[in-house]
């Protein structure tokens, strides 16, 4: 992971153009590292306004943008391969309760740390969630990763409408492909929901391992995303241990949600799990 630098904000603001904005945009994009992304160009510029806001100087923008723009899209480097995934689902049972079906989802989820950690507890992790919730008959996915196929393990009716978002355009292909093929009513968006409002209210909203990075990327930014996200229920998990496993996480995690929440009208309930905590926020009390 790339190191965040440091610039004093006595700098004087430099003046990016839109024309070298979309110069950054189109470069970036179509480098050999993020072309098979597809980041949306709204990501980028709100990088690089970000960066002249905090006064850092027109030569290091573009250094600046590909560090933060680094540590947004590590996650999906080293992807499995949508397009012969998409192949494996066109001849798989199509009810979300068949055990081939669940098989070919366990095997994507272990393709990313966020997912496959959650495993062991997929059978309790969704039970416990809508015991706090209530069973939902609308869900906002956010920044969903390859969440989406644990749909298998929410026991969700299929007339619930799920709507997923995330930034990765052919793992936002594959979801769209799943949803249709298991017949679960709901959407796909590929979209940074950081920059893009979402248009539909749910019941629920959830927001799995993301806040770390969003604190990342912008400091102080889910106190106002928390704010936007039209749910009933936002539904925030962070791991409780480093990624070796060594150090706790949960202090950490408990102070991001209190900074992002204090002096609200909501309330904070914790489900605690082995290797994850989930923060349900009932908004709008």
């Amino acid at each position: 992971m790339c190191k965040n630098r440091e610039f004093s904000l006595s700098k004087k603001p430099s003046v990016f153009t839109p024309e070298k904005i979309n110069d950054l945009v189109i470069k970036l994009s179509g480098s050999r590292k993020y072309r098979n992304l597809a980041v949306p160009p709204e990501t980028i510029r709100d990088l690089v306004q970000q960066a002249e806001a905090h006064g850092i100087p027109a030569a290091d923008i573009e250094k600046v943008v590909r560090e933060k723009l680094h540590n947004i899209v590590a996650p999906y480097l080293g992807d499995p391969d949508y397009e012969k995934l998409k192949t494996e689902l066109a001849a798989m049972p199509d009810r979300p309760q068949s055990p081939i079906l669940k098989d070919w989802c366990l095997k994507i989820l272990r393709e990313h740390a966020s997912t496959r950690e959650r495993i062991p507890i997929l059978d309790e992790f969704y039970s416990r969630i809508f015991e706090f919730t209530g069973k939902p008959h609308s869900i906002l996915d956010l920044a969903c990763g390859l969440n989406p196929f644990s749909l298998p393990w929410m026991n969700l009716e299929s007339e619930v409408r799920y709507d997923a978002f995330d930034l990765h355009q052919p793992r936002i292909d594959l979801i769209a492909a799943f949803l249709t093929h298991i017949r679960q009513r709901g959407s796909a968006t590929h979209t940074d929901i950081l920059v893009q409002p979402l248009g539909q209210n749910a019941d629920v909203a959830f927001f799995f391992k993301e806040a770390h990075r969003f604190d990342q990327r912008q400091p102080g930014i889910n106190r106002t995303f928390f704010q936007s996200v039209p749910a009933r229920f936002l539904l925030v998990s962070l791991p409780t241990s480093s990624l070796t496993g060594r150090r706790s996480m949960l202090d950490q995690d408990r102070r991001l949600i209190d900074q992002s929440v204090s002096g609200l009208p909501c309330e904070v309930h914790e489900i605690l799990f082995e290797n994850e905590i989930v923060f349900c926020i009932k908004k709008g009390l």
